[in-house]
């Protein structure tokens, strides 16, 4: 086994405990709720690609995507759609219990 330099481990054991604070942990939930609407934006909408050249007419695009995303949002708030659940990986769905 081989261990890195001390400062290095110094640093990931402080910021591993400062991962088990509430308010690490709420600060991360902001974060994943901007990444699932980032993530909803790529898969249904195609933000990765502009139809337009002018920012202009790109930024009237973010806007109308946004307002899609929220329609489709309530749409499947009224339907009674769940949320999804975390994606649990292959590995770990060996774990027993």
């Amino acid at each position: 086994m081989a261990l890195g330099p001390r400062e290095e481990h110094e640093v990931i054991r402080r910021v591993r405990q400062a991962q088990k604070t509430p308010q690490w942990q709420q600060h991360f939930n902001i974060r994943a709720g901007i990444e699932g609407t980032l993530g909803q934006g790529l898969r249904r909408c195609d933000l990765r690609r502009s139809r337009y050249r002018s920012l202009d007419k790109t930024r009237f695009q973010h806007v109308l995507t946004a307002a899609a995303l929220d329609f489709l949002r309530i749409d499947a708030w009224v339907i009674g759609i769940p949320l999804a659940t975390t994606r649990v990986s292959r590995f770990a769905r060996l774990r027993p219990g």
